[in-house]
């Protein structure tokens, strides 16, 4: 079962938790926004019931790892019928997004502050989502780290199992060797088929906004892969 493909236990985490100071507006962001906004991770329960967070039924995307939310709160913006749920597991990006969606009106988003892996296990049903997003992960530099990195295959399972047939995995890196595990990880996948022709990195779509953190490693001449992947209608 997908649910039991990352045990919780023995899982080597992709994240480290940092311990920064938080603004005074990404405080007031959780603590205004959190109560209208956050939600929860179930522990063992059924998963959540997102139509009724949502108030309706609709196309949903999934974004893991948002940072500080500037993507995020732009294509949520942009694209009001969609309803797209956030996580990341720093509070200043949490806050700060909160404060972004109070500050622009926008509704049609729901944040998680809580590991994306346990997210996608207990509060996502399978077949729930017609999209995730994973921009600019962790690339974990030094080879001893590389078990550390988010894209491996029982995530990419897990995620996939989380996806309507058809619904579109959509991930995004400026760190050449994690773009080539990324692509070597995705095209093993049986239940995936590359969207790009011929294979290979896609064109950055229109959809994903270009943010100051893409902008300052094109300054560095790191340049950014953009990998597109559905899933299989057969599948």
């Amino acid at each position: 079962m997908a649910d039991s493909l990352v045990p919780r236990r023995r899982r080597i985490r992709s994240f480290v938790l940092r311990t920064g100071r938080m603004t005074e507006a990404q405080q007031r962001g959780l603590e205004e926004g959190w109560p209208r906004w956050g939600l929860e991770c179930p522990d063992g329960e059924a998963p959540l019931d997102l139509d009724a967070l949502f108030g309706s039924p609709g196309p949903r995307v999934l974004e893991i790892g948002f940072g500080m939310g500037q993507s995020l709160l732009t294509m949520a913006a942009a694209a009001p019928a969609t309803q797209f749920i956030g996580v990341e597991v720093h509070r200043p990006g949490v806050g700060k997004l909160l404060a972004g969606m109070r500050e622009l009106g926008v509704t049609n988003l729901r944040v998680f502050c809580h590991d994306a892996v346990e997210v996608l296990e207990h509060a996502i049903a399978p077949a729930a989502l017609d999209r995730v997003n994973v921009y600019f992960p962790d690339p974990w530099h030094k080879k001893r780290h590389h078990k550390r990195r988010l894209i491996q295959p029982p995530f990419v399972e897990l995620v996939t199992s989380r996806l309507r047939r058809g619904g579109l995995l959509h991930l995004a890196t400026d760190w050449e060797p994690y773009a080539e595990h990324m692509l070597e990880v995705l095209e093993a996948a049986p239940a995936l088929c590359n969207c790009a022709t011929g294979g290979g990195f896609s064109p950055r779509p229109p959809e994903r906004p270009r943010t100051k953190f893409e902008a300052r490693g094109e300054r560095l001449g790191h340049g950014v892969r953009d990998l597109l992947y559905r899933r299989r209608d057969t599948t």
